[in-house]
């Protein structure tokens, strides 16, 4: 079995990759599927769901590593349950035991048992504000200044998320085996490039289970 785990700055294309790159090798492809699963344990609504983990409501308690989300001041949250129940998604994903990309939710450290390979996928700003005005809903309407300030957020909120749950640094290169700049490079033609790394890393990985 392997893993993928993909962490990436908003707006650099990490989810476009992933989903690219899991057509590419057939791996098993986890997304927004692990918020419809935790939708439906919970009988809620998928976008309070969404937004409640990418915003991360939780993060104005003074939460410490060392809490580990575990006070009884916070335990029976619900933003800290939805928490909870997103590792325990996870971890039945990896027991599935079939090759699979998960984007985000700081998978890698969750699964770090399983010996997945770590990517984080970067770019530019600029490049990351041009991706986010191509993508963008029509009804969003957001300024280049606006876009921008989103683009901060977000990634504020995951680097706060990696501290609170592991004590790391999010996008620090020692956490990752393989960081990525986006920038300047066609999304398909980055994902074959990448297959073929994913493809030697498997067999290596192979090579040393069998040892």
């Amino acid at each position: 079995m392997n893993i993928i785990t993909i962490s990436r700055e908003f707006g650099s294309g990490g989810r476009e990759l992933g989903k690219r790159l899991a057509e590419i090798l057939e791996y098993d492809y986890y997304d927004k599927e692990i918020i419809s699963e935790i939708a439906k344990r919970h009988n809620v609504d998928e976008n309070y769901v969404d937004y409640a983990l990418e915003n991360h409501a939780w993060q104005t308690y003074s939460l410490s590593f060392h809490h580990s989300f575990m006070s009884p001041v916070y335990i029976n949250s619900p933003d800290t349950k939805l928490l909870r129940e997103q590792r325990k998604v996870i971890e039945e994903i990896a027991d599935h035991g079939k090759n699979c990309i998960i984007i985000g939710r700081n998978a890698d450290v969750l699964l770090q048992n399983k010996n997945p390979l770590n990517l984080f996928i970067c770019a530019d700003m600029e490049a990351k504000i041009k991706r986010c005005q191509q993508n963008a809903d029509p009804n969003e309407n957001l300024s280049y200044k606006q876009i921008k300030a989103k683009i901060k957020r977000i990634d504020k909120n995951r680097a706060r998320t990696r501290f609170l749950i592991a004590d790391g640094v999010w996008g620090d290169r020692k956490s990752y085996d393989l960081i990525v700049n986006t920038t300047n490079w066609d999304i398909d033609q980055l994902a074959h490039a990448l297959a073929e790394y994913v493809k030697r890393w498997a067999a290596n990985k192979e090579k040393q289970e069998q040892q």
